[in-house]
């Protein structure tokens, strides 16, 4: 079955972005990605969205459906047909709606854990959290407003950082069969991103001591999309080189 191409308005989609380990990224991994390096480091976070009128592409803005979504994710690269590819690979994803629970990874990519979401904007602050109903998955996220990326190590200006995600848009995700990878890829015509600073963060994958040994995962950076139209297109699956599972912090 053909799987429909899905338009949205994301209204903010928060990235909060960790430089690890390379080492300890590879052995998150499964074969065929590999971490995609940035002066030594892995680069994995959290990127959590509010979407907007959510619908099969075609159909009018006022049948869409709103939700909040999170994903984990790792940067990779892979060896394609054409080359070596990026994208993210993608272990985790939570969700508030049910209907996203219900058809992610059966008439659209990507499963989906349900969660509990919280989320307040002012404009000038964002506070995200989620705690999976399951309870094996926890984030709690506060930014707000910068004119600079800060400290980060991994990037040396919004420029830099942004060219870096808009490259990775192509997205695979763990499924529970394990014999493949659902995968999708972001369009929009309209990218933009901002720098904002990190008040407090907290997330049971990163800070979970059997993936992470205490050190090998530091927090960076963040930035911030906010009133991008968007389209997410399906991707063939991908086959597993070894057995994948989704992840339960």
């Amino acid at each position: 079955m053909k799987m429909p191409e899905i338009d949205a308005m994301v209204e903010w989609r928060l990235l909060v972005n960790y430089r690890v380990d390379a080492e300890v990224a590879s052995r998150l991994l499964p074969a065929p990605f590999r971490p995609q390096l940035v002066d030594g480091w892995a680069v994995a976070g959290i990127c959590a969205m509010r979407l907007g009128h959510s619908r099969p592409r075609g159909a009018p803005a006022f049948l869409g459906r709103n939700s909040v979504n999170a994903a984990h994710r790792i940067a990779v690269e892979w060896d394609g047909p054409d080359g070596v590819t990026t994208g993210v690979y993608i272990p985790r994803r939570d969700t508030g709606s049910a209907l996203n629970s219900a058809i992610g990874g059966r008439f659209f990519p990507g499963e989906y854990q349900r969660a509990r979401f919280t989320a307040r904007d002012t404009g000038g602050e964002l506070h995200v959290s989620f705690d999976s109903t399951d309870g094996s998955a926890a984030v709690d996220v506060k930014v707000e407003s910068a004119s600079d990326l800060g400290s980060s190590l991994l990037f040396a200006d919004v420029d830099q950082a942004s060219a870096f995600f808009k490259k990775g848009s192509v997205g695979y995700s763990a499924m529970r069969s394990g014999d493949c990878f659902d995968g999708m890829e972001l369009r929009t015509d309209a990218w933009k991103v901002e720098p904002v600073r990190v008040q407090a963060a907290r997330s049971s994958y990163f800070e979970d001591p059997s993936s992470f040994p205490a050190g090998s995962a530091t927090l960076d950076c963040a930035l911030l999309m906010r009133d991008v139209p968007v389209t997410w297109h399906a991707l063939n699956p991908m086959r597993s080189a070894q057995p994948a599972a989704v992840t339960a912090p």
